[in-house]
């Protein structure tokens, strides 16, 4: 969860997911609390935005690294560090072929050399790829919420009448089934 917006984040696998993208948008909420003594309605509001990693990848699948990306050279390392340093090849410098990255470190240790010269491109992939892909992400995220004002909904819950209205295709449904996780209740077939 993030400070300033109040997010909840799920990651649902499954091959018949495509239903969900119907569940994108406002959801105003219409009920009345028991401490109200009038019998005024409440309104609240939710927006929802569905957002499938794989469509929002950018280009090259930076995520999916595979060992024979990675080419390493070994050297001798100079400076100070005695003989061992001087004599033995524990200086590593790794290339992202795809990318030609390249990054190099010159410890005493060959073996973690060569596993901080990877961390080290894989942090700059991350962030180079990472960038686009959140910005991809965001655009899309946008486009389904809308404003998140109350006139811009998707779905209305009125639990006082025990009733969700779907704006966009005009179903309708039973509040308590639609929450039991029957939503396709309310997605038209294509």
């Amino acid at each position: 969860m993030e400070d300033s917006d109040s997010q909840v984040r799920l990651e649902i696998e499954g091959k018949k997911l495509q239903g969900l993208y119907n569940e994108a948008g406002g959801h105003r909420i219409q009920r009345v609390p028991p401490t109200e003594t009038k019998g005024r309605v409440h309104t609240s509001t939710v927006t929802v935005a569905i957002i499938d990693d794989s469509y929002c990848s950018s280009g090259y699948k930076y995520r999916k690294r595979k060992g024979y990306d990675f080419e390493y050279e070994y050297f001798k390392s100079s400076g100070p560090g005695g003989q061992h340093k001087n004599k033995v090849m524990t200086a590593v410098k790794c290339t992202h072929v795809p990318t030609g990255i390249k990054q190099e470190r010159s410890g005493r240790s060959q073996r973690k050399n060569k596993l901080e010269a990877k961390e080290a491109v894989i942090k700059i992939l991350d962030e180079r790829y990472g960038q686009a892909k959140r910005s991809q992400q965001n655009d899309t995220r946008k486009d389904q919420v809308g404003s998140g004002m109350r006139g811009d909904k998707r779905r209305t819950y009125r639990f006082q009448e025990d009733r969700v209205v779907d704006h966009l295709n005009d179903l309708k449904a039973s509040c308590k089934k639609v929450l039991k996780g029957n939503f396709d209740l309310l997605w038209k077939e294509d």
